[in-house]
Formats: structure tokens, C-alpha cells, sequence
């Protein structure tokens, strides 16, 4: 499968049932906090409700490698969702995701758009949004296809869990 570099044109095997105008106008409601990814507000673009607080959006990729490196070398944890703005299950899952990234607050959470960066989406096989791929030092130990917060909390917790030291 192929992720195209339009919203409306996004697709799984089916179009997306969004028109171009209800992107524009999703668009127009974005937010994003760029805390977690050290940039000022007025450096970020807004995209609608992907990264906020503890999440970053990473928008090249010179971020990604940064990120990836960073965690690596750190041992840390690194949680991604690759969403799209257009996506409704995203924005449904996405005060969760930001939930779990403001309660955990020692793993890295990312956040990257399909469209922005549909090449990196492809490399790690992502066939439908939201994804979320779980990775310690740098190699993926965990994936959760679609938005079912339980779950998202649930690997998260548990991912979590196994890096705390005994005792």
C-alpha cells in the first residue's frame, strides 16, 4: 500500500470520505505545543491536535534521526503514533496519547504525520492510521494498529513497567 501526499487522496485501499474543504478546515483549528521539541511557537506550523505538551511532532527527518539517536543512546523508551490531521480515529485517540505522555513522563513521545512524511511512514510499514510503534533502544519492541485507547494505555503501562528495576 501507498500513502499518497494528499489528505483526500490518503489511502488504505478506499478514498478518504473527507473532501478537501473539511481538511482545510480541520487545519484551521490546529494546535500544537512545541515544548517537547524545543522550538519556539511562532517556528512550529499548526497541525491539528498531533503533538502538544510532552508529545513532539517531528516534521523531517533530521528529527527523527535526532530522536532516535537520543533514545538510543539514552536507553529511554521511545513511543511514536503516526497520525494524519484528516484522521478521525487520530483526533480520537490523541488526548490519550497526550494523557500517557504528560503521566510518563520519563519516555518520548512522538508524533509523525503520514503526509509530512510519508517515506519514513512506509519504511516501518504503516498501512492505517493511528500507529503506534513502541521502541527501547532504538529497535521496536511493540505495535498497536488503530485508535483503541484501553490498549494504547495498557502497552504503554506495560512498557513502562519493564524498565523499572526490581525492588
Amino acid at each position: 500500500m501507498v500513502f499518497s501526499h494528499s489528505p483526500q487522496n490518503f489511502h488504505l485501499g478506499f478514498s478518504s470520505p473527507f473532501s478537501p474543504q473539511t481538511v482545510e478546515l480541520a487545519e484551521s483549528f490546529a494546535f500544537i505545543g512545541p515544548k517537547a521539541c524545543g522550538q519556539e511557537k511562532e517556528d512550529v506550523p499548526p497541525t491539528f491536535g498531533l503533538a502538544s505538551g510532552n508529545v513532539c511532532l517531528v516534521k523531517s527527518m533530521e528529527k527523527w534521526e535526532e530522536k532516535m539517536s537520543e533514545t538510543s543512546n539514552s536507553g529511554k523508551i521511545m513511543v511514536v503514533n503516526f497520525s494524519a490531521s484528516w484522521c478521525n480515529p487520530c483526533r480520537t485517540a490523541a488526548p490519550a496519547y497526550h494523557e500517557l505522555a504528560d503521566k510518563y513522563t520519563s519516555i518520548v513521545f512522538l508524533t509523525v504525520d503520514v503526509d509530512e512524511l510519508a517515506e519514513l511512514s512506509t519504511s516501518w510499514d504503516i498501512k492505517a492510521t493511528p500507529t503506534f510503534i513502541f521502541f527501547r533502544d532504538g529497535r521496536q519492541v511493540d505495535k498497536l494498529v488503530g485508535g483503541n485507547k484501553q490498549e494504547l494505555q495498557k502497552k504503554t503501562a506495560n512498557i513502562a513497567e519493564s524498565t523499572r528495576s526490581p525492588g
